[in-house]
């Protein structure tokens, strides 16, 4: 098969992009580099590499039409300055918009999609959060975009599957608290965690899902979630012990007013549909992931769509 995958040098589209190219199908990727680390993927036979934004339909159209392309994962995302709307909008909505234009032209015959939980706002209605909760995105303009090219992708006619991701964590990510706390870590920087509780799921758990959706399974709007959540505290505690601290008095800080107490997503249908669940436990996830820190550094990270002073 011959699948685009859109921002395939992030952390969720690189590892997409090694396991497809593993079992033998070509892999083309274009990215812009903004958030995406160019050591991701290693040179290959079947890997075609673009330097491009999503945001250049010129560039995107050709593309299809070069390669053949068959099959879509879009995982490309504006995330990195939570201030710029403009990057957002002109990447998560328009950039959507012309992977839909070409999709269609090209007669694909899939896409997949990466939504975020933020879709369902700061503070869920309900816990574990169903399909069925109020789309509030109105919390951040990541979450408004991201959304808005969801709801382009249910109105083009295409045949897809929008994945409505918990934290995904795991080699070569920079966002979330465990590279924040690996990195504060080994620079002997202070930490603090929030009092909160999230779902997080390990990257290769993802990419199982995301592989049956490429094969054919499912339709529609899934969610990806380990179905339960844990403290940030808990992730804290796994990441002292990979980085081998031992035990670390850390100072719990009250959440925000605008931040929910906890944000899990009730994963019964994904479950079904796919024969899925999760299968990596917390200390053998972070424990690989820091284990990639150590080989390869982090030079930014992110967290709550804030880039993290060093």
């Amino acid at each position: 098969m011959k699948v685009l995958i859109t921002g395939g040098s992030g952390f969720l589209g690189s590892h997409i992009t090694d396991f497809l190219l593993k079992r033998g199908d070509s892999v083309v990727v274009i990215d812009n580099f903004e958030t995406g680390r160019r050591d991701n993927l290693k040179p290959h036979i079947n890997l075609a590499v673009i330097e491009g934004t999503i945001a250049n339909e010129n560039l995107l159209d050709s593309l299809f039409s070069k390669h053949s392309i068959e099959f879509v994962i879009h995982a490309a995302a504006a995330y990195k300055n939570p201030e710029n709307w403009a990057e957002d909008a002109k990447s998560n909505i328009l950039g959507t918009i012309n992977v839909i234009k070409c999709c269609l032209k090209h007669n694909v015959k899939r896409i997949v999609y990466f939504q975020t939980a933020l879709c369902y706002g700061t503070k869920p209605l309900e816990q574990p959060i169903t399909l069925n909760h109020p789309i509030l995105p109105e919390g951040s303009s990541y979450s408004i975009s991201k959304t808005a090219g969801e709801q382009y992708i249910h109105l083009s006619g295409l045949d897809y599957v929008t994945f409505r991701l918990a934290n995904v964590y795991g080699p070569r990510n920079i966002s979330g608290p465990l590279p924040v706390f690996y990195s504060r870590l080994t620079m002997n920087k202070p930490c603090f965690v929030m009092d909160t509780r999230r779902d997080f799921v390990y990257v290769d758990d993802l990419v199982k899902i995301v592989i049956k959706a490429v094969d054919g399974i499912g339709h529609g709007t899934y969610h990806v979630s380990s179905g339960s959540d844990i403290s940030i505290k808990e992730m804290f505690d796994a990441t002292t012990k990979a980085v081998e601290m031992g035990t670390i008095d850390v100072e719990v800080r009250p959440r925000l007013p605008d931040d929910a107490p906890s944000i899990l997503l009730d994963p019964g249908k994904t479950n079904e549909t796919f024969n899925w669940q999760t299968e990596t436990s917390l200390v053998d996830g972070v424990r690989k992931a820091v284990e990639y820190y150590h080989k390869n550094g982090i030079k930014e990270t992110f967290t709550h769509l804030h880039s993290v002073e060093e």
